[in-house]
């Protein structure tokens, strides 16, 4: 796993740290979107881990907010509830916030008690007993996937293999049309992207008429459920659940793109994210090639390095001090995952890529508390069985250049990763 890539910081990361220290801190705006396309965030989020771990950005894109940027500071929010809310109403779960008429209730933007219910109804999924079943399915998939990757040339690795295997997935755990299942894919990204002239959409318009696309499409699937009996896919288990099955049509939106971009985004980045890491740190390639079993250890590594979700958002419910500062009642806060999954005081080397680390669960990739990723393990499974399947048939995968990345401080991903498998 080597190619062209090696650890010297770049250029951009080299004057991103000059900036970040000439930079006053009541001037940091650590959520800008551009920071992440370009991979130079982390000189920031450094910074105010160690000079101001609860930063007020009084000027944003976003407008203002606060970053909560070290571990357990994160735990700390993230678990108090009575304080902090993920209410779609009252802005939801990203710092992006969503106009008041086109805000969609799912369950991870919705507090207790009406949450627990609704997240209750899609778990059944992602028990022991059914991911077995999901492992059988998945291993299949994988391997026909990479049986027709091609040898000796230049191909995009977050296309041909981290986007078709996270797609296939989702369109197995929904019962989706097969040959539609790039659709949800093209949803996903509409979803979480930033209209703009290099989004995946120009304007806030044309995401709403393709989001609606999807909730009509989902619509006709949901009235087929209805009508037959139970079965063990997520549409059908909300389409029969209590808690789920009078959803209004902004809740069930909610919900549908939740489980979308939950089981496609971070999959999809975490897989890329692994080719990736590697290629930086062959030392640890040849030493997952030596010990197989390091499997194990390797994939929560790659989750936490990656941290396909940079932040989650939250609304404080009343004013409320923290660490010394003072956060008034519908102030927006923001626990910047990425941060924490660097904090020096947690995590030993942190910026180090170490696959047989001691404790590779300490991460907040998947969040905490009642919010904590439904899906965890079916991610951890998925990765596993690819790298197994990878580690059968290929004994080097280059990165011949850089992964172009996503224009967005919320989903931290590639569009591209060039990579070729040697003939």
């Amino acid at each position: 796993m080597h190619g062209t890539l090696n650890q010297a910081a770049t250029p951009e990361q080299i004057a991103a740290r000059d900036r970040s220290a000439a930079t006053p801190l009541e001037a940091f705006d650590p959520g800008h979107p551009e920071l992440f396309r370009s991979d130079t965030f982390w000189p920031y989020f450094d910074r105010l881990r160690r000079e101001d771990p609860v930063h007020y950005c009084k000027d944003s894109l976003f407008g203002p907010y606060w970053s909560i940027t070290k571990y357990n500071d994160i735990m700390e929010i993230e678990t108090n509830h009575a304080v902090f809310s993920s209410a779609s109403a009252l802005g939801g779960i990203t710092i992006r916030d969503v106009a008041p008429d086109l805000r969609r209730e799912s369950f991870i933007a919705m507090d207790q008690p009406r949450h627990g219910p609704q997240r209750k109804t899609v778990a059944p999924m992602f028990t022991p007993t059914h991911l077995d079943q999901l492992a059988v399915n998945i291993r299949k998939r994988s391997a026909e996937c990479l049986d027709n990757l091609p040898r000796g040339e230049v191909f995009d690795w977050v296309d041909r293999v981290s986007i078709e295997l996270t797609t296939q997935m989702l369109a197995v755990l929904f019962d989706f049309p097969w040959e539609d299942r790039r659709k949800l894919t093209r949803w996903s990204d509409v979803a979480t992207t930033l209209p703009g002239p290099d989004g995946v959409v120009a304007t806030e318009d044309e995401r709403q008429a393709e989001l609606m696309e999807c909730a009509t499409y989902f619509a006709r699937l949901w009235k087929e459920r209805i009508d037959q009996p139970p079965k063990s896919d997520l549409l059908s288990m909300m389409a029969h659940s209590d808690a789920t099955r009078d959803m209004d049509p902004r809740n069930f939106l909610g919900n549908l793109i939740l489980l979308i971009v939950g089981g496609n985004d971070t999959t999809r980045n975490t897989l890329s994210g692994s080719i990736y890491a590697l290629s930086k740190n062959p030392d640890q390639y040849r030493k997952l090639r030596d010990n197989p079993a390091l499997l194990d250890s390797f994939v929560p590594e790659v989750i936490r390095w990656q941290t396909p979700l940079a932040h989650m958002r939250r609304t404080a419910l009343e004013d409320f001090e923290f660490r010394g500062k003072q956060i008034k009642k519908g102030d927006k806060v923001v626990m910047w995952y990425v941060s924490g999954n660097r904090d020096e005081d947690i995590i030993d080397r942190p910026y180090d890529f170490i696959i047989d680390r001691a404790r590779p669960r300490t991460h907040l990739s998947f969040g905490f508390g009642i919010h904590r990723c439904v899906g965890l393990r079916l991610a951890e499974l998925q990765l596993k069985i690819i790298w197994e399947e990878i580690m059968k048939r290929f004994d080097d995968i280059e990165v011949v250049a850089e992964p172009k990345r996503v224009y967005s401080s919320f989903v931290k991903g590639y569009e591209t990763l060039p990579v070729r498998i040697p003939a």
